[in-house]
């Protein structure tokens, strides 16, 4: 079996929500002695991509999102022994803190984002729910983040958004993290009138921003 093969296996494990499939496939990668990062990136990577994909346009729905994130961290588990800690690290996109802001306990779709965030390469931090702008700041310095998102389902709790980076500001931390707001409400006017770097539609959109927010990071 060519490794092209076995790449298209772990893609279609996670596309079919097939986790014998891609656990399988995870064990010949070892077995031929392929390397695993690219299992990771041309398999089980491009198989999520689709799966984001086929949920914003409602082809899918949550219970089969995250039965995707299993398949994909079922063969990771067979994989990450035989993935070096630098090789890792290398491949890493960056750090995301994530969380729904004060006052607003909606987390379906901030949850997605994570998913598809971790899924995508980024090492995720979620905060969970009704959080405090002082939380996603403080779990930001400990973690050094270069992304802070800031979900809010809710127009009552929007204001929250902005106190996030109104603070960052006053103790000039601002340019230290990217800013991506998202939810229902939220909008890119909103985020341009408050100061964010950027706006997620829909959650493959946050991801492809995100990685787009770092690349310039990194960049400058």
């Amino acid at each position: 079996m060519t490794k092209e093969a076995i790449f298209e296996d772990l893609l279609r494990a996670v596309v079919d929500l097939d986790e014998e499939k891609g656990e399988r496939a995870g064990v010949r990668l070892i077995e031929e002695k392929i390397n695993p990062i690219e299992g990771m990136e041309k398999g089980l990577s491009k198989g999520m991509k689709i799966i984001g994909e086929m949920f914003n346009k409602s082809e899918i729905y949550l219970p089969e999102m995250l039965m995707a994130a299993e398949v994909f961290n079922s063969v990771m588990e067979i994989l990450r022994p035989h993935i070096s800690a630098e090789s890792l690290d290398k491949v890493r996109r960056g750090t995301v803190v994530i969380g729904t802001v004060k006052g607003d306990i909606h987390a379906i779709g901030k949850n997605i984002v994570a998913i598809l965030l971790e899924t995508a390469g980024f090492t995720v931090h979620n905060l969970g729910v009704d959080v405090a702008a002082s939380a996603f700041i403080e779990e930001a310095r400990k973690v050094k983040a270069d992304i802070i998102g800031l979900s809010s389902l809710l127009t009552t709790t929007m204001p929250t958004q902005k106190d996030v980076i109104d603070i960052l500001k006053e103790i000039g931390e601002r340019d230290r993290y990217a800013i991506l707001v998202g939810g229902a409400p939220t909008s890119q006017a909103w985020a341009d009138e408050i100061g964010a770097d950027g706006y997620g539609e829909t959650a493959e959109s946050a991801v492809s921003l995100a990685v787009e927010l770092v690349a310039r990071k990194k960049i400058a």
